[in-house]
């Protein structure tokens, strides 16, 4: 019996029915299925993993000393007590291994693919002789050819170059995390610290922007913008000279022109300029485009995209390609998506034209083919699985259109000696933009009608006063993107690794920020161990890795070298451990106490509200206690975070909630009229004799408040069996 051994439950179930010459026998192990199939009569079984089923750790647990080299591979579960399923799946595989005869590896073929095969085959199959199944759909004229094309081994290079990043980055995570919390432990607190191989550069990056823009100091600047109106449509023009720095000159300039009535077009200049297709999707620009257009995290996107790759309707997205090869059948791709509602006219277009060739870019992937549909048709998707399958469709559809054309007029205008420019740009041949609606982010501004000299009425000139910007803050597509051009992690982990900043406390927002516990963990790593950010050490690594897999060098050469500059960096981190620890522990104290603070106490506006912590949880008090005994219960199980803002209606601090992965702004005071009345009851107010008690709803759900509020501030819980009914 041959045992295919996948990555995923659902991706077995696919390659199962692929390969089936009818009959497919779901049967279970523990509860893990696996599949019984004929293929041209042998029997074969199809069994699943589910991704990693072994990680990498110490041989002998040490708590918290370092450096740490002496590690191994063992199951998850004997590591991480949380993953008992993973049992069940390393159990089932041992039960088909036993029958087996031979193997088939058909997990996804990249590094981490490969890893996952090689680390079932020899500790699990007690083998390391398998053929390899190479694919990039789970489509059956796909998996069927590449199980009748199965490579002999599996690949070696791969295998090779995922082990060693695995280990590169289990020593630096390890070791280094360990050093930043014994460091902060020496210094009188606790707190769990990490960086990485590329967590540390790709912070350092997000760090520089944050001292940027701090230290950025905003100029004043004026512009002298005209305002006309022909045809019915608005001119506006701003002076030649632009951005004037010198107020005087600006004004000055401004006087000579300011009660202007007319103006004469001096010139008029068009330029027409070609718009190529857009490139199929990378990982990188799929992520990019779906945080643009929907606000879809790159973590999001690249687990829905493979969701879609699961059910067979786009290929695996995991890849560096922006080429879609001939192979794939561009014509009977067409000829597929045009049987979907949504996309026939589209496709119907294209099929018209004389010869189907998609505007290729210019980065490849050894392993797969840029991200396309796979034609097959979608039967129910959730709503940004169907967002992110349609701007997949239509970028691929784009990529074989023609080049869009726009116009660019540029218009001269002289009033008064003075010379102002007025700009628009339309589109004159839409081409691919028809395909890549409505994901097309272009403005279009067009210009009346105009000719050279002639006379145009001024409705307005104003001097606007304006300040230069500060530089942007990145965005977590901006920012994986940032690290995709300086070679720093690959296209599968940097979204992971922007995530661990989230976690750890580094940075927040969605316009990413640097915390104070950010900033200092790169200014003191900075300061003691630069190494640790080395951009190039990181991409030299890099570099080597993709050297193991072209076979050029070995895991041990490489690793050799990391534990050397490992140690060296270790070592000089244990001499400054304390200096280090101290520099961390102010600015996590400081990080603390802004996370903690709400703002002015409305009550007694002497103390400051402050999250604290007591027997029954979380709640807000006045630190101006025992003077001030204001005091606010926060939901259990609830985040909060104060924004700096007052509630418009009755003074009282607005702070953010975040409860079951919902946050919402929500002012603090439970009585604010500003809340929403949802009805009236037909009780009197018990304390006041006048009022009536009305419904209300906060952040602690439902209650009961007198309608007189402020003049009396009643209030009553509701309890859950009256709220429920």
């Amino acid at each position: 019996m041959e045992l295919i051994i996948c990555e995923k439950p659902k991706a077995a179930l696919q390659i199962a029915l692929a390969l089936s010459d009818g009959k497919t026998t779901k049967r279970n192990y523990k509860g893990i299925p696996f599949y019984e199939i004929k293929h041209k009569g042998d029997s074969i079984t199809v069994g699943a993993a589910a991704g990693h089923l072994f990680t990498l750790a110490e041989k002998e647990k040490n708590k918290w000393t370092y450096p740490i080299f002496d590690i191994e591979w063992k199951p998850i579960p004997e590591v991480n007590k949380k993953a008992k399923y993973a049992k069940n799946f390393i159990d089932a595989l041992s039960f088909l291994a036993k029958k087996a005869t031979s193997f088939t590896i058909a997990c996804d073929y990249d590094i981490e693919g490969e890893v996952i095969g090689w680390n079932i085959l020899r500790f699990i199959c007690k083998t390391e002789k398998a053929s390899r199944m190479k694919f990039s759909t789970l489509t059956k004229p796909d998996l069927l050819k590449a199980y009748e094309n199965k490579l002999p081994t599996i690949d070696w290079g791969q295998a090779h170059a995922g082990e060693a990043r695995h280990y590169l980055d289990y020593y630096y995570g390890i070791n280094l995390s360990r050093a930043l919390t014994n460091a902060i432990k020496s210094a009188g607190s606790f707190k769990i610290m990490s960086t990485g191989r590329v967590q540390g550069p790709a912070l350092k990056l997000i760090v520089d922007r944050e001292k940027l823009i701090k230290a950025f100091v905003p100029q004043p600047f004026w512009q002298i913008q005209l305002t006309a109106t022909e045809q019915n449509k608005k001119i506006i023009a701003l002076h030649e000279k632009g951005s004037i720095f010198d107020q005087n000159e600006a004004k000055r300039l401004f006087e000579k022109v300011k009660d202007a009535k007319e103006a004469t077009i001096s010139d008029i200049k068009k330029k027409t300029s070609k718009q190529l297709p857009p490139t199929p999707f990378d990982l990188t620009t799929l992520q990019t485009e779906a945080y643009r257009c929907f606000g879809i995290s790159p973590t999001q996107t690249l687990s829905i995209a493979q969701q879609l790759y699961l059910a067979g309707l786009i290929s695996y997205p995991r890849t560096s390609s922006q080429q879609l090869p001939a192979k794939i059948g561009f014509k009977r791709l067409l000829n597929a998506l045009a049987k979907n509602p949504n996309y026939t006219n589209l496709a119907n277009q294209l099929l018209s034209k004389k010869t189907l060739s998609p505007r290729n870019g210019k980065k490849k992937d050894p392993a797969h083919p840029a991200i396309y549909p796979t034609g097959i048709q979608p039967k129910s998707l959730a709503k940004n699985q169907q967002r992110i399958y349609d701007l997949i469709v239509k970028r691929t559809l784009a990529t074989f259109s023609e080049s869009a054309e726009r116009q660019t007029i540029t218009i001269k205008i002289s009033c008064k000696g003075e010379n102002f420019i007025a700009k628009g740009t339309r589109t004159t041949k839409p081409g691919w933009h028809l395909f890549y609606k409505p994901y097309v982010d272009l403005k279009e501004e067009e210009l009346p009608e105009l000719i050279e000299k002639q006379i145009i009425s001024v409705k307005k000139i104003e001097l606007l006063k304006k300040t230069t910007l500060p530089p942007k803050r990145y965005t977590q597509a901006s920012i994986i993107k940032e690290l995709e051009s300086r070679n720093l992690g690959t296209k599968a982990t940097r979204a992971q690794i922007i995530q661990t900043l989230y976690e750890r406390g580094y940075i927040q927002g969605k316009s990413i920020k640097a915390t104070e516990l950010g900033i200092a963990l790169i200014e003191t790593l900075g300061k003691y161990c630069p190494s640790v950010l080395d951009e190039k050490l990181t991409r030299r690594f890099e570099q080597e890795m993709e050297e193991i897999r072209e076979n050029k060098k070995t895991t041990e050469q490489v690793i050799s070298e990391a534990k050397k500059i490992l140690t060296k960096i270790l070592n000089e981190f244990k001499k400054k451990e304390e200096a280090i620890g101290k520099s961390l522990l102010a600015a996590k104290m400081e990080q603390q106490r802004e996370e903690e603070t709400i703002g002015v106490c409305p009550i007694c506006k002497e103390g400051v509200l402050r999250i604290k912590k007591g027997k029954y949880g979380k709640f807000i008090a006045c630190d101006n206690y025992p003077n001030c005994k204001t005091i606010f219960n926060i939901p259990k199980g609830a985040k909060v975070s104060p924004t700096s803002e007052q509630c418009p209606k009755c003074g009282f601090p607005i702070v953010i909630i975040k409860q079951n992965k919902r946050s919402k702004k929500i002012c603090l005071n439970p009585e604010c009229p500003g809340k929403e009345q949802i009805k009236k009851t037909k009780r009197k107010c018990p304390l006041c004799k006048k009022g009536n008690l009305v419904v209300k709803k906060s952040i602690y759900g439902p209650f009961l408040a007198c309608d007189r509020y402020p003049k009396c501030k009643y209030t009553e819980k509701i309890s859950k069996s009256k709220s429920s009914k």
